[in-house]
């Protein structure tokens, strides 16, 4: 196991899809760090599984973030407090959005504070034209065929779209003319 290095943070989540929400986090927080792990979490098991597979959700965060130089983007599927021992990282970031967040992430930060007491969290907030974006509501907008531009990514809109709205074969019955 590595030593702890507090000039790696690991910033992790699902990115399903990774929103501007998230870029902005992780522009912000780059200056702070030498190298910044944005750890996409394979995560098969939250709700109905993710929309996109982790190999996907890791090459747009790449592309979504490809301008930070000090930032690299890596799967795992393990407990993070694993990852994070595995790979030395002193801080781990988590965004917070609203006061609804606070709670939950609290509980997560208190835990994992349990599992690698050598790491700290750091909560940053987004900025205000982000505050409101989360990934399930975009995943949501997208399938239903509404304009996500403001929220992603263009490379991650073309990958909605390319998903979720295939040309599909009208059915009888389909025409309400």
């Amino acid at each position: 196991m590595p030593p702890v290095n507090t000039r790696l943070a690991v910033y992790p989540g699902t990115f399903d899809p990774i929103t501007n929400g998230h870029a902005d986090l992780v522009a912000r927080a780059a200056p702070l760090f030498e190298r910044i792990v944005v750890a996409v979490a394979e995560s098969p098991n939250k709700g109905k599984g993710p929309g996109f597979t982790m190999q996907e959700r890791i090459s747009l965060a790449r592309l979504a973030l490809a301008d930070l130089p000090n930032v690299e983007v890596r799967g795992f599927d393990c407990l993070l407090a694993s990852f994070v021992s595995q790979i030395g990282a002193g801080v781990i970031i988590r965004g917070l959005r609203a006061v609804s967040d606070f709670e939950y992430e609290f509980q997560l930060a208190s835990m994992n504070r349990h599992l690698i007491p050598k790491a700290e969290t750091l909560f940053l907030t987004p900025a205000e034209q982000y505050s409101f974006i989360s990934s399930s509501l975009v995943r949501e907008i997208g399938r239903l065929g509404g304009d996500i531009s403001g929220f992603v990514h263009p490379a991650v809109q073309q990958a909605m779209r390319q998903r979720w709205h295939k040309k599909q074969p009208e059915t009888e019955g389909d025409n309400y003319a």
